[in-house]
């Protein structure tokens, strides 16, 4: 049986409002693995109580399939043993590993990190703590773009330097780091971008004339986490110049700062771009951002920021049958060929400066927001603006080179990038995982060393700790009624589930009270081996409850 299992805390397939690219990506993931990566059964892990059922709809859609999906909570380490693999949507994996080594093994199964960024110092120190928790060259955090890989094959090696320098041994083991990209649905965006007549009616909802070009912005309009506008202004303002024709620059997003970034837009686009028409469209409206891939004619994207690693917003162009012009950076250039799909624009950035690197230290130091550091970076990168007003030129002069290009860009996407090809290669990759743990030698089940059992790190605590001679009876007063009277307060049943059952406490209790006074392992040994850790809690509740007396053996 091909089995794979999911860590999703939130155990819900959907979007909701001012969507970030990641979390599409993520919800994307899923639902291809559960459709398109050949499994039998998969496996979601949760933090909330849900069904395989109640899941399963958002990972399928209406059409349905096969594959046999069930859920449970992530605390069930045997599911995930079972699974022999377990796919998260972020990187951080040395937590879930600390997990597994203290209740199943280190050997049970593998973990599969997924990288969306690593602008944030604190991702990074996140993604490096696998070289301190207990992963293994079975374990992976794959990473979306060759640009992350290679970043990330060099953020270990130093860190790795520095744990063998500073401790005087050897490299700890590192997780593979693996290349794997993101996808898309392709027939999705196809199906929204060829209806003539809705392009027709959304052109004429803009003032869009038959001879006008609209070029195409989507994403979030964050010049602090995505692109500072200015460069993009330009380009289109200067493409539009060179040509004599009416462009429109259609910018699909939201604003995280509100009113305020629209305003800003606002005034940089009358700056830079004065002879072209600017549309500001919500992106939280699914049915306006379908009718604007029908609406456009050329996508454009001069992404400037290190937030970005890999970008869905160009696949889904290229599905959508548009010519793309975006920045030669990071994961774009991993997924658009220059020349061929659309145009891939030089980007400059700065050399180390210390003025820069106390900006690091200031977000380091949370004395600046991590906005403020990623965007004073942007401010200080550059994308070739006359070569970006060149290639759109280009795409506004001739409607052949936009057919080529997005028909170019189709194919991408079909062979490439849709969702259909992607998902089987993390399903592969699980098995790979796999085959190098099943020759692993086992290692001990034992705890996290810092984050270890609280009854037994805070044993001192105590005047003393319950052990199986003590000897326990029924404390005066108390009766079989105090179990009556507790079943009814909330703070009695506060933590309730993890001790024994309601019957299983009374029975514990009538045990007790017909004896002078019992020994711990005389009345564990009156249950079932599986049942006695709980049992132990519930002599701890009716110890606290004064429902019993303890003394020394």
């Amino acid at each position: 049986m091909k089995r794979l299992g999911i860590y999703h805390p939130a155990g819900r397939a959907g979007r909701g409002a001012n969507v970030f690219g990641m979390q599409v990506a993520n919800v994307e993931l899923f639902q291809a693995v559960a459709r398109y990566g050949g499994l039998d059964r998969l496996d979601v892990l949760t933090h909330v109580d849900v069904t395989g059922d109640q899941i399963r709809p958002g990972l399928l859609g209406p059409e349905g399939g096969t594959v046999d999906i069930q859920a449970t909570l992530i605390l069930n380490q045997a599911r995930a043993r079972d699974a022999g693999a377990v796919l998260r949507g972020g990187p951080r994996i040395d937590e879930l590993a600390w997990v597994r080594r203290f209740v199943v093994g280190e050997t049970a199964y593998s973990l599969m990190g997924l990288i969306h960024t690593i602008a944030p110092p604190a991702m990074r120190q996140e993604i490096a703590m696998a070289s301190i928790g207990p992963t293994h060259p079975w374990d992976a955090v794959i990473c979306t773009s060759p640009s992350i890989q290679s970043a990330m094959v060099r953020m270990f090696d130093d860190w790795e330097a520095y744990l063998a320098d500073r401790f005087g041994g050897a490299a700890p083991p590192r997780p593979q780091l693996p290349l794997l990209p993101l996808g898309v649905y392709g027939e999705v965006f196809a199906a929204a971008a060829d209806r003539p007549a809705v392009r027709g009616a959304r052109r004429a909802a803009l003032g869009v004339g038959p001879d006008d070009v609209v070029v195409l912005w989507v994403g979030r309009l964050s010049f602090f986490e995505k692109a500072f506008p200015q460069p993009m202004f330009r380009a289109v303002q200067d493409a539009a110049r060179a040509t004599g024709a009416r462009v429109h620059f259609a910018m699909v997003g939201w604003f995280p700062g509100g009113a305020e970034d629209e305003a800003r837009y606002r005034e940089a686009a009358a700056a830079y771009a004065p002879d072209v028409d600017l549309h500001l469209l919500d992106g939280n409206d699914a049915a306006l951002v379908r009718e604007m891939w029908a609406a456009s004619d050329i996508f454009v994207s001069l992404v400037d920021n290190i937030q970005e690693t890999f970008g869905i917003t160009p696949l889904e162009a290229m599905a959508a049958g548009l010519p793309v012009v975006v920045s030669d950076w990071d994961g774009y250039r991993y997924t658009v060929r220059d020349g061929v799909e659309g145009a891939l624009i030089p980007t400059l950035g700065a050399p180390a400066h210390d003025l820069l690197q106390e900006t690091a230290t200031s977000h380091a130091l949370a004395i600046t927001s991590y906005q403020s550091y990623v965007g004073t970076i942007a401010q200080h990168t550059a994308v070739h603006v006359g070569r970006a007003a060149e290639s759109i030129a280009a795409l506004i002069r001739s409607p052949d080179l936009r057919r080529r290009q997005g028909e170019a860009g189709r194919r991408r996407i079909r062979d490439t990038f849709d969702w259909r090809v992607v998902a089987p290669q993390y399903v592969a990759l699980s098995e790979e995982l796999a085959g190098i743990r099943r020759v692993a030698p086992e290692r001990p089940r034992r705890p996290h060393p810092v984050k270890g059992d609280p009854f037994k790190d805070f044993s001192g605590f105590a005047t003393h700790v319950l052990g199986l001679d003590d000897r326990l009876a029924l404390a005066s007063g108390a009766a079989v009624t105090d179990l009556e009277r507790s079943s009814t307060l909330w703070l009695d049943q506060f933590a309730s589930k993890r001790r024994g059952t309601a019957e299983e406490e009374l029975r514990l209790l009538t045990l007790i009270a017909r004896s002078d006074g019992i020994a711990v392992r005389a009345v564990l040994e009156d249950f079932a081996v599986p049942r006695r850790k709980r049992i132990m809690l519930s002599l701890m509740w009716m110890a606290k409850a004064g429902i019993l007396d303890w003394g020394p053996p």
